[in-house]
């Protein structure tokens, strides 16, 4: 706007001395340094000059020079028009997605690398590690550990075949210390107190063995194994009567409480909930309770005349805030 009023004359001289000033300031700078607005302007002008036009020009660069910075900008523009909206690589197609979920579902035993090949086969054509990425977001675990049958599992699949047995001690108010012999149905969580006495045998617990046998046979229960620990207590006589009514003794590992954790569970329980209430609260329930659990130390069986039978076949709901 400031040159439009001056005379051609006026703009001739400016030119002339603006130039000599450019040649002064090549002496004493051998290298200028430019920011990226003075290759914008520079490069934004002079693109239009042809090539002679440029090097007749007195300029601080070569003209090949701002010839590479107007392709540079040129390029960084349509770089920026095409870059995608989101960074890093394109989601997967959710057909595919779906595709490896399925394969992954159906064919448990195929690891990401087998779901990969089957892929490539059909045609679709991505990574290995994108399948992984997706068996991984939708929580699918690796093939050895969707193929492996847990301990829990197992439990939960042969409950209505499993029965559980364990010892846990009582003190009464006397201070005697008593040992109670339950079993508990995984299918049902029916619980069967056979016994209690101060003294265990290998003769009496194998007595409890047979009265497990009628308790079960009258409530029509089929069972198939019997999982117990390391006891002494449990003799292969005790072993023996089970095995000859088809019923296999399973025995827990060493020190791993948890393979007859559901049995476990409910003893701590009947602790809590129960007994550590009884040698406290001197109410007549907890009396009767008390010469139960007296009476079964001595009480001979009526059959044999020589054990202690059934006590109590009772529910046990571990919802409920006071289990039998």
């Amino acid at each position: 706007m400031r040159l439009l009023p001056v005379s051609e004359r006026d703009k001739e001289i400016e030119i002339l001395v603006l130039r000599h000033q450019l040649t002064l300031l090549q002496r004493q700078v051998s290298k200028p340094a430019f920011s990226p607005e003075d290759r914008f302007l520079f490069s934004g002008l002079l693109h239009y000059l042809p090539m002679d036009k440029l090097r007749q020009l007195i300029l601080v660069v070569r003209p090949d020079t701002l010839l590479r910075w107007h392709r540079d900008l040129l390029r960084r523009r349509h770089a920026a028009a095409s870059a995608p909206k989101r960074p890093g690589r394109p989601r997967t197609v959710r057909s595919i997605r779906a595709l490896v979920l399925r394969l992954a579902r159906e064919n448990s035993s195929w690891g990401y690398r087998r779901i990969h090949g089957e892929l490539a086969a059909l045609g679709f054509t991505v990574a290995a590690s994108t399948v992984w990425e997706i068996l991984k977001e939708h929580g699918i675990a690796p093939s050895p550990e969707r193929t492996h049958t847990t301990w829990a599992n197992f439990l939960r699949d042969q409950a209505g075949a499993l029965l559980a047995c364990d010892f846990f001690e009582v003190h009464t108010l006397t201070g005697a210390r008593l040992h109670v012999f339950a079993v508990i149905e995984h299918a049902t969580r029916r619980i069967h107190i056979l016994g209690a006495t101060a003294h265990p045998t290998g003769p009496w617990v194998t007595q409890l063995g047979r009265n497990l046998l009628m308790d079960l046979h009258e409530a029509g229960t089929t069972a198939m194994f019997l999982l117990r620990d390391r006891d002494a207590k449990f003799t292969a006589t005790f072993d023996a009567v089970l095995t000859d009514a088809g019923i296999q003794v399973v025995k827990a590992g060493i020190r791993i409480p948890r393979m007859n954790s559901i049995m476990e569970r409910w003893i701590q329980t009947c602790r809590r909930e129960l007994l550590d209430r009884i040698l406290t609260s001197p109410t007549s329930h907890a009396a009767r309770i008390r010469g139960v659990l007296q009476r079964t130390s001595t009480t001979p069986h009526p059959q044999t005349g020589s054990s202690p039978p059934t006590v109590a076949q009772t529910e046990h709901h571990p919802s409920r805030d006071h289990p039998p």
